[in-house]
């Protein structure tokens, strides 16, 4: 049996400068939001419009959320030489983008009854005003899109294909920095909304509008929320079977001299774009755990491999 020690990859490709870099722009982001969630929901709630009020709290589920972020960040970076963590500490990055999504859900039901409150009981709304908040927290929203834009981007390229190492195409994003960058752009799209609602209301009477788009903005925050829970959830669960590199690995077994038959495999992700591979192999061949390790060894992301191979007819496995 033979293994590939992860020791060398966690802590040069876990904190390298990006994340530090994330972790900058995510704190920036926060108490720039913060602020701004202060101002829309002290503004819906004076002026009386529940499509401000629902931004503003829209953007309190952001703030926490990128607080969660900023902590994940943290402890990931501090536990980093933390021998527990057999793997490394990404997964707390990714623990804080799901409880992020859990609150989230939370903040989607408490709009939902207030729009639904506002429905029921209609009340004055000082247009002028609250179009003017509403506007400024898009512009605030569109700043904070900007700043963590460079960084999200950063973890969709491509790489190309070499003759002596093997790169995919097949790159996993930070889903902690996707949490925050998400965050924003849906923050903006219910800034949207609300200009919409207060618009209608100034210029045509459709005062009704304001509670309605409230709602709408309830069921963006739920929709979005859904997909993060999802994405989060597949990686601390380990649901990784469906993933390229699975098909990869069975693909590189299957040239090897002898065809050696795979009785078990499991592969799950410990990083952004990396994966522990369990393998045992069948065989009568002379294929050794070193030529199938480095036969894997072209599929770069397979950061920790360990081989077991029976031989068919032999008693021990070698």
């Amino acid at each position: 049996m033979t293994t590939r020690n992860p020791e060398h990859w966690v802590h040069s490709h876990q904190f390298h400068q990006s994340n530090l870099s994330a972790e900058r722009k995510t704190r920036l982001v926060m108490w720039i939001t913060a602020v701004m969630m202060l101002a829309e929901i002290a503004g819906g709630w004076f002026f009386n419009s529940m499509a401000l009020l629902a931004d503003g709290w829209h953007m309190s589920s952001h703030a926490l959320a990128l607080g969660l972020s900023l902590f994940a960040y943290a402890a990931a970076r501090n536990l980093a030489h933390d021998r527990r963590f057999a793997f490394g500490t990404w997964k707390v990055e990714i623990l804080g983008g799901y409880s992020s999504a859990i609150l989230l859900l939370g903040v989607a039901g408490l709009m939902v009854f207030q729009s639904v409150e506002r429905l029921l009981s209609p009340g004055p709304i000082h247009y002028d005003e609250a179009i003017a908040i509403a506007v400024l927290g898009l512009l605030v929203n569109l700043l904070c899109a900007w700043l963590l834009r460079d960084d999200h981007d950063h973890h969709h390229h491509d790489h190309g294909h070499g003759h002596a190492h093997h790169h995919h195409a097949h790159h996993h994003q930070d889903l902690n920095l996707r949490s925050a960058y998400l965050h924003v752009v849906a923050d903006a799209a219910t800034s949207v909304l609300a200009i919409v609602a207060l618009l209608a209301g100034k210029f045509w009477g459709a005062a009704w509008l304001d509670p309605v788009m409230g709602l709408v903005g309830a069921v963006l925050v739920a929709r979005w929320a859904k997909g993060l829970l999802r994405d989060s959830a597949r990686v601390l669960l380990d649901a990784e079977m469906d993933a390229p590199v699975v098909e990869e690995v069975r693909q590189v077994i299957a040239a090897l001299p002898a065809a050696p038959t795979i009785t078990d495999l499991h592969v799950w992700r410990v990083g952004k774009d990396r994966y522990a591979c369990v393998l045992t192999l069948a065989t009568t061949g002379a294929v050794d755990a070193d030529c199938v390790r480095q036969a894997l060894a072209i599929h770069e992301e397979l950061a920790h491999v360990t081989v077991e191979i029976n031989r068919l007819g032999a008693s021990l496995p070698v």
